[in-house]
């Protein structure tokens, strides 16, 4: 009977022991548990455009503005041709002046690729119409290098050339008001030029 006691008491004791183990094993597996940290904000990012110091922001080229080019149209050029009365001979005056038919006038343009030269007589009221055309046409984009002078008069009384309105040392193209009737043309005047008999009456 007392050797069963003696072994309940060992086996009470082994319990116990075992319960401590336990005990402090649990303690020691607390001890080295990971730390806890607190939950961390996700970073909010800033959606502005990021510039270098320094340097400014590249701006936006200005908007292309198309400009067509202006309308080129053929010319013409008229004018009128007279004969100065003899007593106003040396007297840039058209008193008393005849026209005169058959009279020669040349249309000059100093254009950069080529010289144009186109000659035009009066008809019997004094009146010439310059048209260039084909290959000889000149438009209004070049209009502004052109002249217009007197060349010869058919009459044997009347053959000498005038200055009047530029007529020797070539006039200026002028632009002509615009007529009632649409043109095909850009109407250009010159003048009136003259001739003059050689002396002076009385």
């Amino acid at each position: 009977m007392a050797l069963v006691r003696a072994k309940s008491l060992v086996l009470v004791q082994l319990s116990v022991l075992l319960l401590s183990c336990f005990t402090v094993l649990g303690d020691e597996v607390d001890l080295v548990s990971p730390p806890t940290y607190p939950p961390v904000e996700t970073p909010k990012h800033s959606w502005y455009p990021y510039h270098r110091p320094g340097h400014h922001p590249a701006q936006a080229p200005p908007p292309f503005h198309f400009h067509p080019l202006p309308y080129r149209k053929p010319i013409a050029v008229q004018g009128v041709v007279f004969c100065k009365s003899c007593k106003f001979t040396g007297i840039h005056t058209l008193w008393n002046a005849t026209a005169i038919p058959g009279a020669v006038v040349k249309l000059q343009c100093d254009n950069s690729r080529y010289q144009l030269e186109i000659e035009a007589t009066t008809d019997k009221n004094g009146y010439f119409l310059i048209f260039p055309q084909g290959r000889k046409s000149v438009t209004t984009a070049s209009n502004h290098k052109c002249k217009v002078s007197i060349v010869s008069s058919p009459l044997a009384y009347c053959k000498i050339p005038t200055d009047l309105n530029d007529g020797i040392t070539g006039a200026a193209l002028e632009r002509s008001p615009t007529p009632p009737l649409q043109l095909p043309f850009e109407l250009f005047s010159v003048g009136p030029f003259a001739f003059e008999p050689p002396r002076r009456c009385y």
